[in-house]
């Protein structure tokens, strides 16, 4: 993603999240679970939008695939500098057939997580997709912001990451199957602006070790700037 510093993040995709291997060992789980109507989560303004099928979030199938997604996310390098979690929703599961859509709504502020029993703010919502741009047509994730409307499709494994507040939609899918996670992070940072500053500062520092080492003083003294930012900011 290329954007000028200090500009708050509004989206950013991750990729790689999954490796092949692992979306095919979580689509073989997925595809024989059983699928039910998605508007068993909704709340009042996402149940007048929603057209999808959902997993049940405290089934065998969603808790397996959800494991596979937390271990991948603990070890992504690039979700943790920009999402700071400090708690990640157990990941749900949903899917668009033809005719299927999601129209223009925005998360809730406040979300139960019914595998854990705890609640969380909704700073960060999350979609990974598990089936290619190639499996569907239609299915594209559409997210509003102050720069305009955002397409995103991405490909099998990949995430995009993107305020909670943001308006978005899905697009009607008119050909096969859109299958995909989506999950809430409540991060460290609250604000979006700062979280930003955090994550340029993080890629700064680590692109200059590689330069000068990590041993350079400068490095040491703007770990510690980023650290003690941190320690301003953050919510525990």
């Amino acid at each position: 993603m290329v954007r000028a510093l200090g500009v708050p993040l509004m989206m950013l995709q991750i990729p790689d999240v999954l490796s092949q291997d692992q979306v095919a060992q979580c689509r073989a789980i997925l595809d024989a679970a059983p699928w039910t109507d998605g508007n068993v989560t909704s709340g009042f303004q996402a149940a007048m939008a929603k057209n999808n099928e959902q997993l049940p979030q405290e089934g065998e199938a969603a808790r397996t695939v959800g494991a596979i997604i937390r271990k991948a996310l603990e070890s992504n390098r690039l979700f943790v500098s920009a999402a700071l979690p400090r708690t990640l929703l157990s990941p749900m599961f949903n899917r668009y057939g033809p005719g299927m859509g999601f129209g223009s709504h925005i998360d809730n502020a406040v979300r139960r997580d019914p595998v854990t029993g705890l609640s969380l703010r909704t700073d960060l919502s999350a979609t990974l997709f598990l089936a290619d741009p190639d499996d569907y047509d239609g299915g594209e994730l559409v997210v509003d912001d102050l720069y305009g409307s955002h397409v995103v499709k991405l490909r099998a494994g990949d995430l995009i990451l993107y305020p909670a507040s943001s308006l978005h939609h899905v697009t009607p899918v008119t050909r096969g199957v859109r299958t995909a996670s989506f999950f809430w992070i409540q991060s460290l940072v609250r604000e979006d602006a700062r979280r930003s500053l955090l994550l340029d500062m993080d890629i700064a520092i680590q692109q200059l070790s590689g330069a000068v080492g990590a041993d350079h003083p400068s490095i040491l003294s703007l770990t510690g700037v980023y650290h003690n930012l941190l320690r301003q900011w953050a919510e525990v």
